[in-house]
């Protein structure tokens, strides 16, 4: 008879700001589906990392640290995408020798049958490439929901995208038949590492205190932007016949801006000294006053930073200390750990929208780095990156949509510490320098260091 395994993928959803659902990680979502089965009246996922309590009374979502509550759901996912193609004409299994001839069965469409079929039957030839790997997606998405074991698919050979589904089902039905199977489960997320006494913390060598606050933003005074401007300038007295990249309008014409007009003449042009791009006065002192107003300037076409540049990273607390466990592909050398702490606050004039709250989801945020020589050289940097307030900044989360919160600042971070099924993780052999590239383009380098001493 036809081998129909009848799972229906259940997928736990959070309800976000803007009043959609949003699924949780595969992770969470079975972690909260066994303790629904289990009758329990709620989980607390922070054993997996989330400083979270699903309520199965009121179906709702608790942050332990803000209290704040979401609506959660519980919803039967499509088992399978709709696939088309002619089935086979027998649909029996192959009768063994000298056993009595059985009759067909009634065909079925069910895509674990019409994997199973296929390895005896080439009647799915007719599926095309594409229905083949929307089938061997539809059997992985069933058997990791499930929290089926699968058999390991990595020593398979060959590029045909059906074989991790047949792998699954194969080891199913080999378990079935009381065969001898080498079953795996999914990897699993490993975000923080085993706990850590304080006692066995240490600071770092040649980095003083294990703590670093930032307050608000400290106003610089007597300078106008013409006067910030002029030190990284010289005036053009025959421009170039090309365009200024800002306003757009040719260099040997008044400057195109149509904004607030500065106390500059709008015909009169400037190179920068460092990288030699030329541009409109007027248009350069508008781009500056509608920036930080820090006393720096950067180069619109190439980036090139002058001046020391700042950012409007909101009032916070940065932690630091070396733990004694090691990172995956860094087993020679303990490890850097970093606790960033935000509180939600009010923007001030530098952020989007000044006088309106922001929140600041997900903190403490825990970040790590190999206590290796280039990883304390990360993290002396990445102080620096602290202290000039460019580690984070207010504006749209890409993750979740929501608007007026806080956010990184294009310096990435490790943030799962025993695996890499994130992306944020280790082990990742070009994370450092990777880094030390986002730092330097922040203008953040080893002569930042000296800079600060002085």
């Amino acid at each position: 008879t036809p081998v129909t395994l009848g799972l229906h993928p259940i997928v736990w959803e959070w309800e976000n700001d803007s009043g959609s659902w949003t699924p949780y990680d595969m992770d969470v979502g079975i972690t909260i589906q066994r303790a629904y089965e289990k009758q329990h009246p709620w989980v607390d996922l922070s054993a997996i990392g989330f400083c979270y309590i699903i309520d199965f009374a009121t179906m709702g979502q608790i942050n332990r640290q803000t209290q704040r509550k979401r609506r959660v759901r519980r919803r039967l996912d499509m088992v399978y995408p709709l696939v088309s193609g002619t089935l086979p004409k027998s649909q029996s299994w192959p009768a063994s020798p000298g056993a009595a001839a059985t009759p067909p069965v009634a065909a079925c469409a069910c895509p674990q049958w019409l994997l199973v079929m296929s390895a005896s039957h080439p009647g799915l030839g007719t599926l095309n490439r594409s229905h083949l790997q929307r089938l061997a997606i539809a059997q992985s998405r069933v058997l990791i929901a499930s929290g089926v074991p699968t058999v390991p698919v990595k020593n398979l050979t060959g590029s045909s995208p059906v074989n991790p589904a047949l792998a699954g089902i194969t080891g199913i039905l080999m378990s079935a038949a009381g065969l001898p199977v080498c079953l795996t489960r999914p990897p699993k997320l490993v975000l923080h590492p085993p706990p850590v006494s304080k006692s066995e913390i240490q600071s770092i060598p040649g980095i003083s205190h294990t703590c670093r606050k930032t307050t608000k933003k400290q106003a610089k005074k007597g300078k106008t932007p013409e006067e910030v401007l002029k030190k990284y300038l010289q005036k053009v007295r025959h421009p170039p016949d090309e365009d200024c990249t800002i306003c757009m309008e040719r260099l040997s014409a008044p400057s195109g801006y149509k904004g607030p007009q500065p106390a500059v003449k709008p015909d009169l042009v400037g190179k920068l000294v460092k990288c030699g791009h030329v541009f409109h006065l007027h248009c350069l002192v508008a781009m500056y006053n509608n920036g930080n107003k820090d006393g720096s300037l950067q180069c619109p076409t190439c980036k090139t930073i002058y001046g020391v540049k700042t950012g409007t990273q909101p009032p916070g607390k940065m932690e630091y200390h070396i733990i004694p466990h090691a990172l995956p592909g860094h087993s020679d050398c303990k490890t850097i750990r970093i606790i960033y702490n935000i509180p939600p606050g009010v923007q001030g004039p530098e952020h989007p929208n000044p006088g309106k709250s922001f929140t600041a989801r997900g903190f403490p945020r825990h970040c790590y780095l190999p206590d290796s020589e280039k990883g304390r050289k990360v993290l002396k940097l990445l102080l620096v990156a602290w202290d000039r307030r460019l580690i984070f900044a207010i504006g749209t989360s890409s993750t979740t949509g929501e608007s007026d919160t806080v956010i990184w600042n294009e310096i990435h971070h490790k943030t799962e510490f025993g695996s890499n099924l994130t992306g944020h993780g280790y082990p990742d052999i070009n994370y450092l320098d990777n880094v030390l590239a986002e730092l330097a383009a922040q203008g953040i380098t080893e002569e930042s260091l000296v800079q600060e001493k002085d």
